[in-house]
């Protein structure tokens, strides 16, 4: 026999997703045929797998050893966080991401190499804000990403009640990102917006602009300005607005108008002299977020209507 308690990180879903993350061995099979045969029970009674879970219920399983066993311990305990924290309450977490640092281990990084995430994990952990060893089913998690040439502002939720209400938000377009970017040349209309479709090409993996939107295709949407230019370097500063999300928007977008960012290569490899001395990577930084106000009382309350920002690091460039 195992027993949960729920706890507030684990209260709002629905029963079959909390046991398919707190018992990741368990065969979906088996866990509903314990729920049809009442060896999974909810506060001594027979339950279902679209129960909806809350503070204080105790789930109460009747199943082999073998699908008990622990969680594989995700935090990083000996990795120094070294994070540069821009807000930070019970709730959420701010964070500056350096240029060169993945967010999460995918495809790109080793198999050992230490993440944002990994940092924010160990940085919560010894701080006591995390304790792996009493949660179930959640750990602090990225509400946005960035590519791992891109600094700037990623939002961490430290609770499951801010997870939810942070991804509503985003999907609402209730949260506000504007990214800092130095592009090559100098744009005849000082600002606009950019809309074009973009669709993944799995031979170079960059996002190209297509005139026809076939099912995998998406529509991009950048709103711009010019905040200052250099005709004797041939550069921009440029403020950019994302009204959407799409995978490398603003680095597919703006080389397809012909001004690529500085020090992009994958996208501006067809634009001669997008290399600026001394500056490696993509010219792209996330330096503003801004929560929009909203009538809902919510636990993100002290940030709504609250723009956070960082220095502006191209601004001494131009």
């Amino acid at each position: 026999m195992k027993q949960f308690m729920i706890g507030e990180n684990d209260a709002g879903q629905r029963l079959d997703k909390f046991l398919t993350k707190a018992l990741p061995h368990l065969p979906p099979s088996m866990l509903y045929k314990g729920l049809r045969t009442k060896k999974i029970k909810k506060n001594g009674r027979r339950t279902t797998g679209d129960d909806r879970l809350v503070a204080g219920d105790e789930i109460t399983l009747y199943l082999p050893d073998d699908f008990f066993t622990p969680r594989k311990e995700e935090v990083k305990l000996h990795t120094p966080p070294d994070l540069e924290v821009v807000f930070e309450n019970e709730h959420v977490l701010l964070v500056n991401k350096q240029a060169g640092i993945l967010v999460h281990t995918g495809d790109e990084g080793e198999k050992d190499e230490i993440t944002l995430i990994d940092r924010i994990k160990a940085y919560l952990y010894q701080k006591g804000d995390y304790r792996p060893q009493e949660e179930h089913s959640f750990a602090p998690a990225l509400c946005n990403r960035i590519d791992r040439n891109t600094a700037g502002i990623v939002i961490c939720a430290k609770t499951a009640a801010a997870l939810r209400e942070i991804n509503e938000l985003i999907r609402n377009n209730q949260v506000k990102k504007q990214y800092a970017a130095l592009i090559r040349g100098i744009p005849e209309k000082k600002e606009g917006t950019l809309i074009h479709i973009l669709e993944k090409d799995p031979k170079s993996r960059t996002m190209q602009v297509k005139n026809i939107k076939n099912p995998d295709a998406r529509t991009a949407i950048t709103r711009y300005r010019i905040l200052k230019s250099n005709y004797e370097k041939n550069i921009s500063l440029v403020e950019i607005t994302l009204e959407t999300g799409r995978t490398h928007q603003i680095r597919a977008q703006f080389s397809h108008i012909g001004h690529p960012l500085v020090g992009d290569g994958k996208y501006g490899r067809l634009h001669k002299d997008i290399s600026v001395p001394g500056f490696p990577r993509q010219a792209l930084c996330a330096y503003k977020v801004t929560f929009l106000p909203t009538d809902q009382k919510s636990v993100l309350y002290p940030l709504q209507g609250r723009e956070l920002s960082i220095r502006n690091p191209f601004r001494d460039m131009v």
